[in-house]
């Protein structure tokens, strides 16, 4: 029984672009390993960008330079 969870950042995913990845996850499990999709359970976990950091920095901010250096 597969558990994949996929953590990604809470900016404007569609819920058709969830569905691709549901699908596309249980379909690599389903190939790769053999797996049942029916005992294969993807659960996507958005967290804020205030909530997310690389290295010293939150992702927020970091997105936030990078829309003002395209702007200069």
């Amino acid at each position: 029984m597969p558990y994949i969870n996929i953590k990604i950042t809470d900016e404007g995913v569609s819920n058709e672009q969830k569905q691709a990845l549901i699908k596309g996850t249980t379909e690599l499990m389903v190939k790769v390993l053999n797996k049942n999709p029916s005992t294969t359970f993807v659960v996507i976990d958005e967290v804020n960008t205030v909530n997310w950091g690389i290295g010293y920095d939150q992702v927020s901010d970091l997105r936030k330079q990078a829309k003002e250096a395209q702007q200069e």
